[in-house]
């Protein structure tokens, strides 16, 4: 990569590490956090699903937003600030719906940044119009650092300190993350003022597009009740929290491993075969993490899985939506996909999630999961025989 093209892509790299440095240690423990101040599984499943709940909206008003004005960068920056200045509530002793508002105005302003983001750096990362995954993936990876960075320090700390500190990790990590936007190229996109202009309608229309979005619904609804869930299932299966977090960096490790050597493995599937293949991974993940989490050689290789179940799904879905909306389409593309795909899916998985764990045990909540990871294929082949269809690689 030439050193005018690494010196573009560097602060996207920084702003992925630094924001899942944030993901890190946020997602994996808030469960336990809130399971510290007393809520019950209900209750923690409703403040978990907040993050879910502003991805139905803010994405897209964001996306809306930068495809209309052209300023994505500035829009990341006042996102991070606001979102830093909220977190500061975290601090105080909140009642559950005070703390639900406090969640969702902070969620509210970083839930739109890594769509925004990922519209940017999509173009940068294309040649000739083209999205290079490899490009894609030494960019991706750092983010894929920074959450295995704070998923370890964050358990050992938790584990030796306890939770107490956890509104003080959500600060600092939200500081880093409104630093790195700074570091952005200062850079602004002709803005599109039409109301008319680049309809996405079109686009929905298309029948294998409704199967995608279908697809990513149910597969990300299968990781949705292992980011809520999975650590409370290994707590109360008397795990310790270094473990815990061992295990979640055993995902990061393998999805690292992916981002850094994708470029050698996509071209061997179409993008629908790699949707397949992750939704057929993703049941048998879940059917592991259900059946056998005890089995903790089974449970590992399991979490390994997350090399496909999430890295490979994930570069899948940008490439996919960076080549069906192109342009001006590519910040709604983006909100759409985290709307459709991380909103609503996350919404009803945590709240989904709480009442099956509350009624019939944490395992019930990964049988469920699989289910959705059988689902998820089945909307992949339909793409993908609709794909072959229209002509294209399938």
């Amino acid at each position: 990569m030439a050193v005018a093209e690494r010196g573009k892509l560097l602060p996207f790299a920084a702003l992925s590490a630094s924001y899942f440095a944030h993901i890190g240690f946020f997602n994996p423990y808030l469960p336990l956090w809130l399971k510290d101040l007393g809520f019950g599984l209900l209750a923690i499943s409703v403040l978990t699903s907040v993050q879910s709940a502003t991805r139905l909206f803010a994405p897209y008003g964001w996306g809306w937003l930068s495809d209309h004005t052209g300023e994505r960068v500035r829009l990341l920056r006042i996102g991070a600030g606001v979102a830093l200045l909220f977190s500061l509530g975290l601090w105080f002793d909140l009642s559950g719906p005070v703390l639900f508002v406090v969640l969702l105005l902070m969620f509210t302003h970083t839930s739109g940044m890594m769509p925004m983001s990922e519209a940017v750096l999509a173009h940068l990362v294309s040649r000739e119009g083209r999205f290079d995954a490899r490009r894609y993936g030494r960019v991706r990876v750092w983010g894929s650092l920074g959450f295995l960075v704070t998923v370890l320090a964050a358990g050992a700390w938790f584990q030796a300190f306890g939770m107490g500190s956890f509104a003080a990790w959500t600060s600092l990590s939200l500081a880093a993350v409104a630093l790195s936007t700074w570091l952005l190229p200062d850079a602004r996109e002709p803005a599109t003022h039409q109301a008319k202009a680049d309809p996405i309608g079109p686009v929905l229309r298309q029948p294998r597009m409704r199967w995608f979005f279908a697809a990513v619904f149910f597969h990300v609804l299968a990781h949705v009740f292992i980011y809520v869930f999975f650590s409370l299932h290994l707590d109360a299966l008397g795990y310790p929290k270094s473990a815990i977090g061992a295990f979640w960096a055993a995902s990061v490790v393998v999805e690292i491993g992916w981002f850094l050597t994708q470029g050698r493995w996509m071209p061997a599937l179409s993008l629908p075969g790699w949707l397949v293949l992750g939704g057929a991974l993703m049941a048998l993940r879940m059917v592991i993490t259900a059946g056998l989490p005890s089995v903790w050689p089974l449970l590992a290789l399991a979490q390994l899985l997350h090399a496909i179940t999430f890295a490979a799904h994930h570069t899948v879905c940008i490439a996919w939506i960076s080549e069906h909306f192109p342009g001006r389409l590519r910040g709604r593309g983006q909100a759409l996909y985290a709307v459709l795909g991380y909103g609503l899916s996350g919404v009803t998985g945590g709240l989904l999630g709480g009442v099956v764990s509350s009624r019939f045990g944490l395992a019930s909540v990964f049988w469920l999961a699989a289910l959705c990871g059988l689902v998820a294929a089945a909307c992949a082949l339909r793409v993908r025989a609709l794909t072959r269809a229209s002509g294209g690689r399938g």
